[in-house]
C-alpha cells in the first residue's frame, strides 16, 4: 500500500477513539447514510405515501389473519358440538335399538335384572322396564335362572303390583326358577316384587319386610291463620281437597282415608301370602310393618337361605352373570336425573302416588 492510501485510510489516520466513541460515530454515519440528500418536495411526498401504503398493508394484513384465527376457532367448535351430538344420538341408538338383542351369551348363565332404587313409574326401577328384563332374560335359551337383584325400599303400589303379576306369570310358566336376591334392603314394594319369585335370597344383614302401607304429609292450617294468609281453594265435590295441607280434614274424611289405605294393605298381604304360601311364619308381626334382618326374616319365612350374587354363581357350578335390565338412553338419564334435582330443591315429591309401598 503507498504512502498516499495510508494518508486517506480512515483507519489508520485521524485520532485515536475510545470504544463509546466509536460506536456513536457509527450511529451518526448510518443516520446520515438514511437521510436522504437533496430530494423536492414531490419526491417526499412520494415517499410518505409509500410508507403509508406499507403501513395500511401490514395493518390490513394483521385483521385478516385475525379473522382467519377466529374463523377456525368457529369452525373448530361447530364441529365439537356435531360430534357430541352425533355421539350422543348412536349412544341412544345403540341403547334402543341394538344393545336389547345384543349380548347374550353362547354359554349358561343367570340373567339378572336390577331391581335398584324406589320403585315409581318415572325412575329407572319403573314396571315397564323390569318387567322388559324380565321377558328377555326369560327368553334367552343359556339363562339357566332368572335373577331378580333387588336393591330398594320400596315405591309404587301400582308399579310393585305389576312387577308381581309379571313374575307370577313367569313362574307358572315353569320353565326357569325365577330367583330374587335381596342385596342391602328389600322392603315394601320391593319385597312385593320378591314375593312372586320362586325363591328368596338375602344377606344376613339385609333388610327386609316392611309389608305396610304408609301416606304421609302435614297440616299447615294453624300456620298459615297465625301469619295472615288466605287459603283459596274451589272445588265441585265436598270431599275434593281432603287431603290439602292447608286445610281442616273432618272425622268422617280420616276414616275414609284410613280404609283406603287398609284396603291397599289387604292387596299387599294376600299377593304375599299367594307368593309364599306356606313358608310364611304364623305370626301376626308379619304383615304390622315392621322390618327384618335378613337372619330374622329367614325364621320368618320371609325368605329361604341367607347368601349373596356368589353363592348363585357357585350354586350354578360358577355361571356368569348376564345384565338383561334395559338401558336407560343418556338424554334420558340426564333428565331423570335433572327433574329429580329440581324437586328436591323444590321440596316437592317427584311420585305419582300418594300412597306408597315404601320404608319410611
Amino acid at each position: 500500500m503507498s504512502d498516499d492510501d495510508k494518508r486517506d485510510d480512515r483507519w489508520t489516520t485521524g485520532p485515536e477513539l475510545t470504544r463509546e466513541q466509536a460506536r456513536l460515530a457509527r450511529q451518526s454515519t448510518r443516520a446520515d447514510a438514511s437521510m436522504p440528500r437533496d430530494e423536492d418536495p414531490e419526491t417526499l411526498r412520494e415517499r410518505q405515501r409509500l410508507v403509508q401504503l406499507e403501513m395500511m398493508d401490514r395493518w390490513i394484513g394483521g385483521v385478516l389473519a385475525e379473522q382467519r384465527r377466529s374463523r377456525r376457532w368457529k369452525l373448530f367448535f361447530r364441529f365439537f358440538f356435531i360430534l357430541l351430538i352425533l355421539a350422543s344420538l348412536s349412544t341412544t341408538f345403540y341403547g334402543l335399538f341394538i344393545a336389547p338383542g345384543a349380548g347374550a351369551p353362547a354359554e349358561p348363565h343367570l340373567g339378572i335384572v336390577e331391581v335398584k332404587g324406589v320403585i315409581d313409574s318415572e325412575s329407572p326401577a319403573s314396571a315397564e322396564r323390569i318387567i322388559e328384563g324380565l321377558e328377555r332374560a326369560w327368553k334367552a335359551e343359556k339363562a339357566q335362572a332368572v335373577v331378580l337383584h333387588i336393591n330398594s325400599p320400596g315405591g309404587s303400589p301400582v308399579q310393585s303390583q305389576r312387577i308381581f303379576d309379571a313374575v307370577m306369570r313367569l313362574r307358572d310358566a315353569g320353565d326357569k326358577p325365577i330367583i330374587a336376591m335381596i342385596e342391602d334392603i328389600g322392603a315394601s314394594g320391593a319385597y312385593y316384587v320378591a314375593a312372586a319369585a320362586d325363591e328368596i335370597v338375602a344377606a344376613p344383614a339385609s333388610l327386609v319386610g316392611s309389608i305396610g302401607v304408609i301416606h304421609a304429609g302435614f297440616g299447615f292450617e294453624e300456620a298459615i291463620g297465625r301469619l295472615g294468609v288466605e287459603r283459596r281453594v274451589f272445588i265441585a265435590g265436598e270431599n275434593k281437597a281432603f287431603l290439602d295441607p292447608f286445610s281442616d280434614i273432618a272425622q268422617v274424611q280420616r276414616e275414609f282415608w284410613q280404609e283406603v289405605l287398609a284396603t291397599t294393605h289387604r292387596q299387599f298381604i294376600g299377593d304375599v301370602r299367594k307368593g309364599r304360601g306356606d313358608r310364611l311364619a304364623d305370626d301376626e308381626r308379619l304383615f304390622s310393618g315392621l322390618i327384618w334382618s335378613g337372619e330374622q326374616a329367614l325364621e320368618l319365612g320371609l325368605v329361604d337361605g341367607l347368601g349373596s350374587l356368589d353363592t348363585l354363581a357357585r350354586r350354578f357350578e360358577g355361571a356368569k352373570f348376564q345384565d338383561y335390565t334395559p338401558r336407560l338412553a343418556p338424554l334420558e338419564r340426564i333428565s331423570r336425573q335433572f327433574g329429580r334435582v329440581a324437586a328436591e330443591w323444590l321440596g316437592a315429591s317427584s311420585a305419582t302416588s300418594p300412597v306408597r309401598y315404601q320404608l319410611n
